[in-house]
């Protein structure tokens, strides 16, 4: 089986050795820089370069970009991928990537899926990525409304194949609507907890709630900007409400209200054991 792989930052990266390591795989790979590939090819995670000429050779392409990029690759290069190919995008966000791209798809006849590993680290780049980033995690998948059952069932044996563990089918808006939850508020949150004065002389009296708090302050900040600024509905929601419900505490620990905090840190420890 030939697989494309487009991007080679950690999730590219990480798919392209995952199948690189599969029996009677071909990894065929690209990224905008050169050096990356070529420390690819090195770290034997690719077969060959990924070109207009042999893209029709593949029968999954991985899109590991980001969303304007993914939108831009699939204009560019519908036309030469193969009838029976599936292009599966890794992008955060799905309802600008699959408008265009399943259309695009529908007119050159090849199958467009949207899809979101929920895998990663607070690094990027191909220096981090690795052939068992995936293990045990969930992949997300958001095919077309008309798309037939077998394909996911290819699709999902490949993935399983590679480590994820299982796969959530959603739609695009649902993506959407609850990875501004689960992602991309804690994004904000972890980079802006960072700024308060007192985060440069944390050493010494900071633990396991800070580290877990802070751990995905570090950023990409030119991938989170288009992911937050794609998504603004959605995670505007989210802040404003978190904001919200911030407030009331604030507002009881400056009354003094004892009763009002306690209830509210009893609510939130009631939910969360409800939740888990």
């Amino acid at each position: 089986m030939t697989f494309g792989v487009v991007g080679l930052g950690l999730i590219g990266g990480s798919i392209a050795k995952a199948l690189y390591a599969l029996e009677g795989a071909k990894v065929y790979a690209f990224d905008s820089d050169r050096t990356t590939l070529d420390r690819a090819f090195l770290q034997n995670a690719v077969s060959k370069e990924l070109t207009e000429e042999n893209i029709g050779e593949c029968d999954y392409i991985f899109l590991a970009l980001y969303p304007r990029d993914v939108i831009s690759y699939i204009q560019k290069y519908g036309k030469y991928i193969s009838k029976n190919a599936v292009a599966l995008d890794c992008s955060g966000t799905k309802r600008k990537v699959c408008e265009k791209c399943f259309d695009i798809a529908e007119k050159y006849g090849f199958h467009f899926i949207g899809g979101h590993p929920m895998a990663g680290t607070q690094f990027s780049g191909f220096k981090y990525s690795r052939a068992s980033m995936f293990a045990n995690s969930k992949m997300l998948i958001i095919p077309s409304k008309d798309e037939k059952i077998e394909v996911l069932q290819s699709l999902k044996d490949v993935l399983l194949k590679i480590g994820f563990k299982g796969i959530t089918i959603t739609t695009p808006q649902e993506h959407d609507r609850i990875i501004a939850f689960t992602s991309q508020l804690a994004h904000v949150v972890s980079n802006a907890y960072v700024k308060s004065p007192n985060a440069k002389v944390h050493d010494g009296f900071s633990a396991g709630s800070y580290r877990d708090l802070t751990r995905v302050a570090r950023l990409n900040s030119k991938m989170w900007t288009e992911l937050f600024l794609e998504n603004a509905d959605n995670l505007t929601f989210e802040i404003d409400r978190l904001i919200s419900e911030l407030q009331k505490y604030s507002d009881a620990i400056k009354k003094g209200d004892e009763k009002l905090l306690f209830d509210l840190l009893e609510e939130g420890t009631r939910l969360k054991e409800s939740i888990d």
